[in-house]
């Protein structure tokens, strides 16, 4: 197909840029759910006369429907873009960027999707489209999966589905650990039942901080309900995680201010699972939390991980490098930092 697309791109170069510029809007609007004209021009930077023509052109094939309320992917468009997915990866140069970062880390898979999360919304629901995707096709009807919290992993949740098989009674999805005291929708407890109720699977809550003192923690690892439910977790066969920058992580766990000093001196950039790693992805820092250890992480058959953003990409750099990723779910602007440095 490569060569193919190489080959069309000497011959009719014009014909690829159409292509590029349509799979562009049919996408948006799928994104979108619906959409306005005024409303997706500016997020693609177009006029609203050109995003017009094209726009009648889609509906007039059957790809989209304009409603008053605005505009709509149809059943034929979303068949399209599934169809459409290998080649718009090649023509955007994806698909180089996927093999490269899999081919330097010893992944099982690189998913890179367009756009950069820093800066576009839309990004980063196709981050967690794309995230959702990835756990579908790697989870089982009697799999166990961890999840922790986060943005990104609540946005995975909002596009996973009951799959086409039935719904997944037999399976299980836990908290990866304790809660950080922020908005309820990025708990790891409310992303997991979310993630349960919407593929028909079970699931189980760990009522506690993700930070704890050594005598709650003492105290509560003591606890009947929270050893079952801790070891539960310990069996899990997939953790899906996000990533974050050390320092933004610290300031949202509300860190005395003499810890993080200690973290940045330590050199912490990422922080995943409660662990901070260094540029080298050497755990630097761990926190007292109930949950996921260490050697449950490396012992876990699959760990997928998904974060986006040209910002975050020193950090998931530096978790690669710990060794322990099986698949990444990443966005453009990251995915071409970690390629240059490859």
């Amino acid at each position: 197909m490569r060569n193919i697309l190489e080959i069309q791109k000497q011959l009719l170069p014009d014909l690829t840029d159409v292509l590029k510029k349509r799979y562009t809007i049919l996408h948006q609007i799928m994104l979108s759910d619906v959409i306005g004209r005024r409303t997706l021009a500016a997020s693609l930077h177009m006029t609203e006369r050109v995003l017009r023509a094209e726009t009648d052109l889609l509906k007039a094939q059957g790809l989209i429907e304009i409603e008053s309320i605005g505009m709509r992917v149809s059943e034929a468009g979303r068949e399209l873009l599934e169809q459409l997915e290998p080649i718009a990866k090649e023509l955007f140069g994806l698909s180089l960027l996927e093999d490269q970062i899999r081919q330097a880390y010893n992944l099982r898979k690189v998913i890179v999707v367009p756009g950069d999360s820093d800066t576009s919304p839309m990004t980063k629901r196709e981050l967690g489209r794309a995230g959702a995707k990835a756990l579908l096709g790697v989870m089982g009807d009697e799999d166990i999966v961890a999840v922790t919290g986060g943005t990104t992993i609540a946005d995975v949740a909002e596009h996973l589905t009951t799959p086409s098989g039935g719904p997944m009674k037999g399976g299980w999805f836990v908290p990866a650990r304790g809660g950080l005291g922020e908005s309820l929708e990025m708990q790891a407890n409310s992303i997991v039942s979310k993630m349960a109720r919407n593929v028909g699977a079970q699931y189980r809550l760990l009522h506690v901080p993700d930070l704890l003192s050594q005598e709650a923690y003492e105290s509560l690892v003591q606890d009947h309900m929270i050893q079952e439910i801790v070891e539960t977790i310990r069996k899990s066969r997939i953790i899906i995680h996000g990533i974050g920058n050390a320092e933004e992580m610290a300031k949202r766990r509300r860190l005395d201010p003499d810890t993080v000093a200690d973290i940045k001196a330590e050199g912490a950039v990422a922080e995943s699972f409660g662990y901070y790693f260094n540029q080298q992805g050497v755990v630097v820092h761990r926190m007292l939390t109930i949950g996921l250890r260490l050697e449950d992480i490396k012992r876990t058959e699959i760990v997928l991980g998904i974060a986006g953003g040209a910002s975050k990409a020193a950090a998931i750099q530096a978790v690669l490098r710990f060794g322990q990723e099986d698949i990444l779910v990443i966005d453009e602007a990251a995915a071409e930092i970690i390629a240059s440095n490859c």
